[in-house]
C-alpha cells in the first residue's frame, strides 16, 4: 500500500515483493538432465538456459508462446541534432513493422515468434532532457504500467525490443545517471553518427546530467528525467514478467538501459532475464559488465527492434527442446557411465 500516494510507490512495492525462482522446478530439471543421453555438461550453456527457463516458468522448460514486444517512442532531445535520421522515421518504421518489412519480422518468422509493436504516443515526444525532465512522475509510472500490459496474452517467453530515433543518446544518459561517468563514457554511433556526431551526443548527455545534478540517486527519478517512453514501458514489461514468472530476453543497448533501472533498484531484479546479445554500440559491454551479465551472442549488431533478443530466442527454444525431447539412457537402451 502506498504511503505517500505518489505514482512511483506502486512500482517500488512491486520491486520489493518480487518472487524468486522456483527451486522445485530447478531440481526436477536437474534430475532429468542427469538421465539424458549425453555426458554431463556436454550441452554447455544450453543446459544453463534450460534450467533458467525451469526456474522462472515454474515447470519443465518449454517455449510454446514466445512473444517479441517492440516499444516505440519519440524524444524531444532529437531537436539537438543527435541523430542522422529525422524523428519521423520512428513512425515510419512502426508502419514498416506492421507491413512485415523490417528485420525483426523476418527473424520472428524463421523462429516462429509472435510479434507485437506498441506505439507510445509518437505524436507527443518526451521533453528535451537538456532543458527539462523527459517525463513527470505520473506519465512515467503510467507508461511503465502500459508496458506491463504486454503480459496480457500470457506469453511463456518474452523478448523485449525498441524503436526510437535518438534513443541511444537517451539510453546513454540513463546509464550515466545510474552508473556514473560522463557522456563520453556511454555514447556511441547509434544509427550511424560520425566522430563529430558522437562528440556532440556526449555533450548533449553532459548537459542533461548537469541539468539534473543531485536528482538522480533514485533510479526511477533517473528514468523519468533522462529516459523515454519506450524505456519506461520496457522496464514495466520486465518487472511485470517477473511478477508473472515469465522469463525475459533483453535485446541491445537501449533495452538494457530499461533493465538497468530495475537492477539499480534491486540487484536481483534481472535474475529472470537473459541478455540476448552484446551490441556493437561500444558502451553496451560496459553496461553488461557493470551488472555482471554475460550476453548469449556477439554478432556485431546494432539495429534494435528486438533483433538480438529474437535470435537468442531461437537458441532458448532449442535448449528447451533438447531437454524435453532427448531420450534418457533407460529409454534409449544406452549404457550410462558406471
Amino acid at each position: 500500500m502506498s504511503i505517500t500516494g505518489l505514482p512511483f510507490d506502486d512500482i517500488r512495492e512491486l520491486v520489493r515483493t518480487m518472487p524468486g525462482p522456483d527451486r522445485a522446478a530447478m531440481m526436477a530439471k536437474r534430475e532429468r538432465e542427469a538421465q539424458l543421453t549425453k555426458p554431463p555438461g556436454a550441452l554447455g550453456r544450453l543446459e544453463e538456459i534450460s534450467e533458467w527457463l525451469a526456474a522462472w516458468q515454474g515447470r519443465a522448460p518449454a517455449v510454446r508462446r514466445p512473444l517479441v514486444a517492440v516499444f516505440a517512442g519519440n524524444h524531444g532531445v532529437t531537436r539537438q541534432g543527435i541523430s542522422p535520421y529525422p524523428a519521423e522515421v520512428t513512425a515510419q518504421m512502426v508502419a514498416n513493422f506492421a507491413a512485415g518489412g523490417a528485420a525483426i519480422n523476418q527473424i520472428c518468422a524463421v523462429y516462429d515468434l509472435g510479434l507485437k509493436v506498441f506505439d507510445l504516443a509518437l505524436e507527443l515526444p518526451t521533453g528535451d532532457i537538456t532543458e527539462e525532465p523527459a517525463m513527470d512522475e505520473r506519465t512515467c509510472a503510467a507508461t511503465m504500467a502500459f508496458g506491463m500490459e504486454v503480459l496480457a496474452g500470457e506469453p511463456d517467453l518474452l523478448c523485449i525490443g525498441e524503436m526510437g530515433i535518438g534513443n541511444t543518446t537517451v539510453a546513454a544518459a540513463v546509464f550515466a545517471g545510474l552508473f556514473g561517468g560522463t557522456g563520453a563514457d556511454w555514447v556511441g554511433p547509434g544509427a550511424g553518427a560520425d566522430a563529430a556526431g558522437v562528440e556532440h551526443k556526449a555533450e548533449v548527455v553532459d548537459a542533461a546530467l548537469k541539468l539534473n545534478e543531485g536528482q538522480l540517486s533514485d533510479p526511477l527519478e533517473a528514468l523519468r528525467r533522462l529516459g523515454g517512453r519506450e524505456i519506461a514501458a520496457m522496464a514495466g514489461a520486465i518487472l511485470a514478467a517477473r511478477m508473472r514468472q515469465v522469463p525475459v530476453i533483453v535485446d541491445g543497448f537501449v533495452t538494457t538501459a530499461a533493465a538497468a533501472v530495475l537492477y539499480a533498484m534491486d540487484k536481483t531484479a534481472l535474475d529472470h532475464c537473459l541478455f540476448g546479445h552484446v551490441s556493437a554500440e561500444p558502451a553496451h559491454i560496459r553496461a553488461l559488465e557493470t551488472m555482471g551479465k554475460v550476453p548469449l551472442l556477439a554478432l556485431g549488431m546494432r539495429l534494435g527492434e528486438g533483433t538480438g533478443a529474437a535470435l537468442a530466442a531461437g537458441i532458448v527454444k532449442a535448449a528447451a527442446e533438447c531437454h524435453a525431447g532427448m531420450a534418457t539412457f533407460e529409454q534409449a537402451a544406452v549404457s550410462n557411465r558406471s
